[in-house]
């Protein structure tokens, strides 16, 4: 990010001198060295951390009356005696990561994941030249503890030159330099990472131990002081019509920046009003982003499908000739219910202007009427589920049409694939594909059918050897002891979220039973759960089948732990591996038990993992372990560690 002070070819030859140097001598080599930078070993896939706050999303803004609303909603719970202090910032279009470090230290950093896991792509990030590897501490201190958010992309004129290159090497060019920068992050090659012109902004922390902040303006200071870039268009905002000043001001200059942002981002600038303020199931309150106007072009609608999901919502969704927005090619893109095909008047054949809503979400805006065939007919939905053939039912009042037919196969694979998802059982292996087997033969039709099965009901299907039947029906076994939150956002309970999940667990104290019998007032009570939220609750447990259904998954062996707090960080920093089949807990348990203690788990070795925890039947995690001098513990000695 900085201008360099010497020429490339100076640096290349102190470079050399310095791997020659460590070369020669091994006890030299430190944690900061340039070196560290130039990519390791290649990986046969990425482990995955817990991020020790969620990586929440931000609300959405679509234009200035929005904007208005939030600053007016802010001031209104605050009451603040002077006008809010805001800090306005560019939304960066690129890929979220957490770096995190440990006495000046870099120890690891991963991607945001779904929010609440990342992947560790903790070696792809050292090859970033402007993510320092040492805090600075000449200006101030450097903390203990330090995480830090950032958005990892790719300049416009360096998206240029590489895509030049890749066409020279007769290699496919990236679509747009956010696809760039999410693709080189996620090479198992560092080294591959290393040749990317990769940089990054960082402009949040999850947490900071030694060091302490009255303002968010003051940690984007220090965050300069340690070593960081941080974004040179970042102002002090102070009232609703600079606020929309500003992000009008962005969207002016948008094309002039040397790099691409879709909007802006306002949050509140003092760290107590945040406090104040809190949380939703998934965004801050704080904070807001305000989206641009999106990007259009024009296609044409091949043909509409009617796509059926795990609630049994019918949604009409356009098959598009292919067309590039934004950097994006786009082939599908949702109507959302028959309302909105009507109230557009979409029909297959049309040629319609295209957006992505927000430069994410494709959706067609209007048809152009002039193209129009004349022989063009008015879509309806089906009024038979093209899943299961029965009756679609759309209740009054309500837009959205569904499939009443809870047998639907499309219902049941939806169900069944949200349940083993990775923040629900996560049972590792258990793909969509092995979903849509066992469903079409009837093997299984409920999720409580997931702990019936039999090596019997494997062996026969396509692609199952003898190995991965036996993994898989271990991968089941190990995810019946889980978490309360685990499990009730495995039941994919409408308008219940992982979050939300979380909540609930807290405010029932892990008690299915109490959860199950509460009473609507109960519910309301607990913060972030309102009337709609409470009231999708008691109908859920007012069905017998989903009360049936939950009390054979406990009655075939599922376990919900104890619910546990935070208690101490005697564990802070340390990465954990577990291997081999486990007696005494499952890997579920066992990562609960770490990040519990201030740990953090991966799911493979490489040198900054601290302790690998061996059962019986290892592979090749020990040999590996042991030739990188990691700390080999029993089951037993683990357990002795956390008492």
């Amino acid at each position: 990010m900085n201008e360099p002070i010497i020429s490339d070819g100076e640096y290349d030859l102190i470079m050399r001198e310095l791997e020659v140097l460590e070369t020669k001598n091994k006890s030299l080599i430190t944690p900061d060295s340039p070196t560290q930078r130039v990519g390791a070993p290649p990986l046969k896939e990425f482990g995955t951390i817990t991020h020790s706050e969620p990586m929440l999303s931000l609300a959405n803004a679509m234009n200035k009356k929005e904007l208005n609303a939030f600053y007016a909603r802010i001031k209104k719970l605050l009451e603040p005696q002077n006008d809010l202090e805001l800090v306005g910032e560019p939304k960066l279009d690129g890929l979220g990561v957490e770096l995190v470090y440990e006495n000046s230290f870099f120890v690891h950093g991963s991607t945001r994941g779904d929010g609440i896991t990342g992947e560790n792509i903790t070696q792809n990030l050292k090859t970033i030249k402007a993510i320092p590897l040492c805090l600075r501490s000449n200006l101030r201190p450097a903390p203990t503890l330090l995480e830090v958010r950032g958005e990892v992309f790719i300049n416009k004129n360096d998206f240029k030159k590489l895509n030049i290159s890749r066409e020279k090497n007769d290699l496919p060019a990236f679509a747009n330099p956010r696809n760039a920068a999410a693709g080189s992050l996620r090479q198992l090659d560092s080294k591959i990472t290393a040749e990317r012109p990769l940089s990054i902004y960082c402009y949040e922390a999850s947490r900071v131990l030694g060091a302490s902040f009255n303002t968010h303006l003051e940690f984007l200071s220090a965050l300069r002081d340690w070593g960081f870039p941080v974004n040179p268009q970042i102002e002090l905002i102070r009232t609703s019509e600079k606020m929309v000043q500003y992000h009008e001001k962005l969207g002016s200059i948008r094309n002039d920046l040397a790099y691409d942002i879709d909007g802006s981002v306002f949050k509140i600038n003092q760290m107590k009003e945040r406090n104040t303020l809190g949380i939703r199931s998934r965004s801050p309150r704080w904070a807001i982003a305000g989206k641009f106007k999106a990007q259009q072009v024009t296609t044409k609608v091949v043909g509409i499908i009617p796509s059926i999901g795990r609630t049994g919502a019918i949604t009409p969704v356009a098959q598009l000739e292919p067309v590039n927005v934004g950097g994006v090619n786009v082939t599908n893109a949702t109507l959302h219910n028959q309302d909105e095909v009507d109230r557009k008047d979409v029909r297959i054949g049309d040629t319609v202007i295209l957006q992505r809503a927000g430069d994410v979400i494709p959706e067609v805006v209007k048809v152009i009427l002039e193209k129009r065939k004349k022989d063009s007919v008015q879509y309806l939905l089906p009024k038979e589920c093209p899943s299961c053939n029965q009756t679609i039912y759309r209740p009054q009042g309500e837009s959205v049409a569904r499939c009443q037919n809870l047998s639907c196969p499309a219902q049941i694979k939806g169900r069944i694939i949200h349940f083993i998802s990775k923040s629900a059982l996560n049972i590792d292996g258990f793909g969509e594909k092995l979903v849509d087997q066992l469903v079409e033969k009837n093997i299984i039709q409920t999720v409580d059918d997931i702990f019936k099965l039999t090596f019997e009901n494997l062996e026969n299907l396509d692609r199952m050897a003898e190995k991965s039947a036996k993994n898989i029906l271990e991968a089941i076994n190990d995810s019946k002891k889980t978490t309360f939150a685990r499990f009730i956002y495995a039941l994919g309970i409408r308008n219940v979220g992982y979050h939300l999940s979380k909540v609930l667990e807290k405010a029932f104290n892990g008690n299915i039973e109490n959860f199950r019998s509460s009473s609507i007032e109960k519910l309301e009570s607990i913060d972030e759960v309102g009337p709609i939220v409470g009231q999708t609750i008691i109908k859920f447990w007012g069905k017998s089948s989903n009360v049936q259904m939950v009390e054979s998954c406990l009655s075939s062996g599922v376990e919900l732990a104890p619910v546990s707090t935070l208690t101490n960080q005697k564990l802070s920093g340390k990465i954990f591996v577990f291997t081999g089949k486990l007696t005494k807990f499952s890997r579920n348990q066992a990562k609960d038990m770490v990040e519990l203690n201030g740990g953090n788990t991966s799911s493979s070795i490489s040198k900054k993992v601290d302790f690998l925890v061996s059962g019986s039947e290892v592979g090749s995690k020990l040999k590996k372990a042991k030739d990188l001098l990691i700390t080999i513990l029993t089951e037993q000695e683990f357990l002795d560690m956390i008492k």
